[in-house]
C-alpha cells in the first residue's frame, strides 16, 4: 500500500500569487495523532497539554507517542513507519 506524507510550507506567499478560492475543510475528528518525542526536557507537558486540546476542541480519537534515543538523530524508520501507518497526524516536537 503507498504511503503518502503531506508536508505544509509554512511560508507566505506574495500577494500578487494569493489566488481566491475555497480551501478545503480540515478536520481531526477521530483522526489518531502521533507525537515523535525529541528526547528534550518538557515534551512530555508539551504531548500532554496538545493531547487534551486536540481532543476538546477538534474531537482526535487518541495519541501515539514515540520517543527519540537523543535529538540530534533522525527518527528511525520502524517509528515513522508505524505512526504513518496508524496515525492521521504526526507532530514532531521540541521541548526545553
Amino acid at each position: 500500500m503507498p504511503e503518502t506524507v503531506r508536508v505544509y510550507n509554512p511560508t507566505p506567499t506574495r500577494r500578487s500569487q494569493l489566488q481566491r478560492t475555497s480551501l478545503p475543510t480540515v478536520t481531526f475528528k477521530g483522526l489518531m495523532v502521533g507525537f515523535i518525542d525529541n528526547a528534550k526536557p518538557n515534551f512530555d507537558h508539551l504531548v500532554e497539554d496538545l493531547t487534551g486540546l486536540l481532543a476538546s476542541r477538534h474531537g482526535i480519537a487518541g495519541a501515539i507517542t514515540r520517543r527519540k534515543r537523543i535529538a540530534g538523530i533522525p527518527s528511525p524508520q520502524d517509528i515513522l513507519r508505524e505512526l504513518t501507518r496508524q496515525c492521521g497526524l504526526v507532530i514532531i516536537g521540541s521541548g526545553d
